[in-house]
């Protein structure tokens, strides 16, 4: 559902998460091997965290065990780039995911 009214006032174009307020995100799911341990699974997170999710200003939905699914948005109010899918994508296969995959850029609200 899209709104196509023109003429918001600045207040619904916020309530409803568009225009200037809309915020894209991506989804982005990896594998770790299947002999891993779950000390090594914290660390990997921590890592993550510390070295990409972090400095970029990202925030990241998600779970998994060997198999990790989730959304990266922005921590802000705003919209990620193909930079920060190329710097996610890139930092998990560098640092031994696999199967990883990122998905395009989308509206976090309006998806359809």
């Amino acid at each position: 559902m899209k709104f196509e009214a023109k003429n918001r006032s600045r207040r619904l174009r916020k309530k409803l998460r568009v225009d200037e307020f809309q915020e894209l995100g991506f989804d982005v799911a990896w594998k770790f091997a299947d002999d891993i341990d779950s000390d090594a699974i914290d660390q990997f997170i921590d890592r993550f965290f510390a070295e990409v999710i972090e400095p970029n200003g990202l925030g990241f939905g998600g779970e998994g065990d060997t198999i990790w699914h989730g959304l990266i948005c922005t921590q802000k109010i705003g919209k990620c780039s193909d930079e920060h899918r190329s710097a996610v994508e890139s930092w998990l296969k560098d640092n031994g995911a696999t199967a990883v995959s990122v998905s395009e850029l989308y509206d976090v609200w309006w998806a359809e």
